[in-house]
């Protein structure tokens, strides 16, 4: 007997939610091995990661609060990513969103007014779509690839925050420490809930996903993004205009991310310092592909890559294990996740030799 890979007449569409499950427990078999390799005792590493972090109150907003970035960031990635947009730059366009918004409180700072959290939201909005807008002007006009000029700006984005924040918008009362002057009340987001961090970004963020949800499924735009990205040649010869839903995934998913650098400014961070995330529009990435470019599939992703970051560090806290095994369970998710999606499209069979043979 053989095991054969043969085509699927047509996709599965069971195994498209099937296989998130099977990356997961795939992750979860190959973290056992990995903790006995290190010599820890796999079940009490797996309670560290997975449970110790979310059995109280407090820990369980801490959650929501690691994945409102990470699910505003994927709900913007996920638009293009429909549409065969690849932009990698969310890092980028969180970083600019947070100078943006930070930027309107480091020059407003004497003033306390309830319009100035909402303007730097908006500000924030602006400054990721800007970001957004220089892949997408490359790619409408020269061509150029948005995986690589997207990404190279996260570059630029962390360079030229750090320029802000050991130069011009230095604390002047912080001593000569790379960071801005901390945020006044007005330019904090409210917090929802009394001696925990959980903070009005999380609101936003499912804002964020019910929009999506209604415009992908009930707006014409949405269509045109759902049609592009399957059959760009029957978009085409729809008359959907395939540079303008390249302009608008750019703009849209640099938004998101800049709203969600704004949310870590004035929320759990407080002031501009020379690195504001840790590496959340990058993670954003898995999140969308494990969340299926659903909104409410990236809700639920989301919830899972934050609790890797909060594994992490209680792992690292109580087991004494390395900062990377938080990189290293979510490479491994997204590994397992491509891997697993050739079931999706493809089959085993079990076949004789000879058949097999011929």
């Amino acid at each position: 007997m053989l095991l054969k890979i043969e085509k699927r007449p047509e996709s599965s569409h069971s195994m498209v939610y099937v296989t998130p499950i099977l990356a997961l427990l795939l992750t979860v078999l190959t973290g056992i091995v990995l903790f006995k390799i290190l010599g820890v005792d796999p079940i009490e590493a797996l309670k560290n990661f997975f449970i110790v972090p979310i059995n109280n109150q407090y820990g369980a907003t801490e959650l929501l609060v690691k994945a409102t970035p990470l699910i505003l960031c994927a709900i913007g990635l996920s638009v293009g990513f429909r549409a065969n947009v690849w932009n990698i730059g969310a890092e980028g366009q969180l970083t600019l969103g947070a100078i943006f918004g930070g930027g309107v409180f480091i020059y407003f700072h004497d003033v306390d007014s309830v319009f100035l959290l909402p303007i730097m939201i908006v500000m924030g909005a602006i400054g990721g779509a800007l970001w957004g807008a220089i892949p997408a002007f490359l790619k409408t006009r020269f061509n150029a690839n948005e995986i690589l000029t997207s990404l190279m700006l996260v570059y630029v984005a962390l360079l030229l925050l750090s320029l802000l924040v050991h130069g011009s918008w230095k604390d002047p009362d912080g001593y000569n420490f790379p960071e801005s002057r901390i945020f006044s009340d007005s330019a904090t987001m409210p917090i929802l809930l009394e001696g925990t961090r959980l903070h009005f970004g999380t609101i936003l963020a499912l804002l964020a996903a019910l929009g999506t949800w209604f415009m992908l499924g009930k707006t014409l735009v949405g269509f045109q993004i759902k049609v592009i990205g399957a059959a760009p040649k029957a978009g085409s010869y729809a008359g959907f205009s395939q540079k303008k839903i390249v302009w608008f995934c750019l703009l849209f998913g640099g938004a998101m991310a800049g709203i969600a650098g704004v949310s870590e400014v004035a929320g759990p961070v407080g002031q501009l310092l020379p690195s504001i995330s840790p590496g959340y529009g990058f993670t954003a990435i898995i999140v969308a592909f494990l969340g299926r470019l659903h909104p409410v599939g990236i809700i639920f992703a989301g919830l899972l890559m934050a609790l890797t970051y909060l594994g992490g560090e209680t792992a690292q806290i109580n087991l004494g294990l390395p900062v990377a095994v938080t990189g290293v369970f979510q490479g491994m998710i997204l590994f397992y996740l491509l891997a697993c999606d050739v079931l999706v499209n493809y089959r085993f069979r079990l076949a004789r030799f000879g058949k097999a043979a011929s």
